[in-house]
């Protein structure tokens, strides 16, 4: 691996010239033709009436492909330009260009899948075994069910049209308000203003005074815009129970769980799992006070680091230690993220304007992948880069595949990019030269299980009880911040001195547009990748090859199904999910008894 590696990312392969680049342009008009091409052939296009005839679907079914792949690489384009930059006003004028062309497609998609809904069953078995269409059986199946739960193609396609500008349009205008953060910080160069991005790698400060200052910081700016941000909200949600009251939907997961292509059986037994387990993260989270020197821990207490050094961990040495830890694991996978970090692929560069968090997009057409994030050194930074590395390969082993098979769900998607982190995790703790740094690795370890059985549980909680309370009408600010309080109550057993009345306004993940309930499916992912790991364990290093052949299927399988044929599980009952608790409440028990002499 060449080094030292870029801390920002390379775009000009993907489309040359960023947000005035002409060869975007271009594509997009030619992606606006074969739309209307498409939505032509689909109009004239009607349910075959037998073997034969479905023939003549193949051109549409081509020309969907191709749309949906160039769909995909302009809108993941359009996404980094307004990432790295905010203030981009081009980026943003694309990703407005590229949402109405994605909803004229989804439009004709919804016709097409009309015509799935009309075909006689048994003309339907018939076509599906066609040998040129079989590989899409599962995809084509699945739009044709879905299809037969909506409205009528006519009324579809009108909201998604009325959804460019209403509903996509307000998760657009969030993006909007949280570029507006500025949060003053001191430091020995001066006082300076973070975006959210810079404040939010504040928040893990060794120092606790220091991490105090900026939590309160830190929900004043969100406090300031809470009414935006309500208003937001209120909108997005408004938008979808409508949406869903006109479909007949009455459950508000029915959509998130079909999306994620699991049952509401699998995650009730999940999350009874975790309730049960919480004794343990709670004694932990006892445990961590004590050795911070605190009664209880506050919320911006939570995820800091225990460790006293002030050190940081370089972007070079993290990208070695990745591709190092990777490679006990699987060769492939390493030289994989090696690819990554070698043409730089990768933006992580702390600097003001940037879009908080951190993401990984796949280019179908370029059989690419960028990943995003600020990296300021923490090992919760370690952690992300190996989390958006697992994204990327997981896109990298479906580049074969059709392109309407490439379409996994969010569960699945975390599964591999946790899973990644375990491999890191896993292996870090098993080598570590010292009591002192096996338990820094550990807790490292153990916080992200509180994140996926406490922050995320307290995410769920809310959102469900939110979308409750909407039904009957506009919720406030001060009503919403409430609600989120009770939920991480409930979440964390009650044990915090302080909570994040107004994380709800922080979180980028509520007001996500493509994928409702953005939360629940990265506890499964954990989990799940959890409950691998443990087999992984069991069974040494052919479990590589069976956790690929595991990520192939997840673009043509359930989560049932894909435990069902390459694990022998059954995920409506608790026995996997118990044993993916268990080993998280070993590395608890180790972490106890580690520091019972300390506290």
């Amino acid at each position: 691996m060449k080094q030292p590696l870029s801390l920002t990312w390379e775009l000009d392969s993907i489309f040359e010239g960023g947000s005035a680049s002409p060869g975007f342009e271009r594509f997009l008009s030619e992606l606006e033709g074969d739309i209307g091409k498409l939505a032509e052939q689909v109009r004239a296009a009607k349910a075959p009436a037998d073997l034969e005839s479905t023939k003549s679907l193949d051109g549409v079914i081509e020309l969907l492909q191709s749309c949906t792949a160039r769909l995909v690489q302009a809108s993941e384009f359009a996404g980094c330009l307004g990432a790295q930059n905010q203030q981009d006003k081009g980026a943003v004028r694309l990703s407005g260009t590229v949402a109405g062309l994605s909803a004229r497609f989804q439009g004709v998609s919804s016709e097409f899948e009309n015509v799935l809904r009309q075909t006689e069953e048994d003309v339907w078995q018939e076509w599906m075994a066609r040998p040129e269409i079989a590989p899409l059986t599962f995809v084509l199946s699945e739009s044709r069910d879905l299809a037969r739960e909506k409205m009528s193609p006519e009324l579809e396609s009108l909201a998604l049209e009325l959804a460019v500008d209403g509903y996509h349009g307000w998760s657009e205008h969030y993006e909007t308000i949280v570029s507006s953060i500025a949060i003053p910080y001191t430091d020995e160069d001066g006082e300076k203003l973070l975006s959210a991005g810079q404040a939010f790698n504040k928040l893990q400060d060794n120092d606790n005074q220091a991490r105090k200052d900026m939590f309160v910081k830190w929900e004043k700016a969100w406090e300031g815009v809470a009414d935006y941000a309500a208003d937001t909200l209120n909108h997005l949600a408004g938008f979808r129970l409508k949406l869903y009251e006109r479909r007949g939907w009455d459950d508000v997961l029915k959509e998130p769980l079909s999306i994620n292509r699991m049952s509401r059986e699998s995650l009730d037994v999940m999350w009874d799992v975790i309730v049960k387990s919480k004794p343990a993260l709670i004694a932990y989270l006892e445990r961590k006070a004590k050795l911070l020197g605190l009664a209880k821990l506050g919320w911006e207490d939570v995820e800091a680091p225990l460790a006293r050094s002030s050190g940081k961990i370089s972007y070079d040495r993290a990208a070695e230690e990745i591709v190092t830890q990777f490679g006990k694991f699987s060769p492939k996978l390493a030289e994989f993220a090696e690819r990554a970090f070698d043409s730089s692929w990768i933006e992580v560069e702390d600097r003001p304007g940037k879009r908080p968090g951190g993401f990984c997009v796949s280019f179908p057409l370029s059989k690419e992948s960028r990943i995003f994030m600020t990296y300021s050194g923490t090992p919760s930074n370690v952690a992300t880069l190996a989390h958006e590395l697992g994204h990327a390969y997981h896109s990298y082993l479906l580049d074969d595949q059709p392109v309407l098979n490439q379409n996994y769900a969010m569960n699945v998607a975390e599964t591999a990019s946790t899973f990644a982190e375990v491999i890191v995790s896993g292996a870090q703790v098993k080598a570590a030269g010292s009591d002192e740094e096996k338990l820094a690795l550990l807790e490292e370890k153990i916080q992200n299980s509180v994140a996926f059985f406490m922050n995320i549980h307290a995410r769920f909680l809310f959102e469900t009880r939110f979308y409750e309370k909407r039904k009957a009408g506009l919720v406030s600010a001060e009503e919403i911040s409430a609600l989120m309080v009770e939920a991480q109550k409930e979440a964390f057993g009650g044990i915090l001195s302080g909570y994040h009345p107004h994380f709800w306004a922080s979180k980028l993940h509520f007001y996500i547009t493509d994928v409702p309930f953005y939360n629940f499916p990265y506890t499964v992912g954990y989990m799940f990748s959890t409950g691998l790991y443990r087999l992984a364990l069991q069974e040494g290093p052919s479990f590589a090859d069976k956790y690929d052949a595991l990520l192939r299927d997840t673009g043509v399988m359930t989560l049932e199904d894909l435990a069902g044929k390459h694990l022998g599980v059954d995920l409506s009952k608790p026995d996997f999910w118990q044993g993916a608790a268990d080993l998280i409440l070993e590395d608890i028990s180790t972490f106890l008894d580690m520091t019972k002499h300390l506290a």
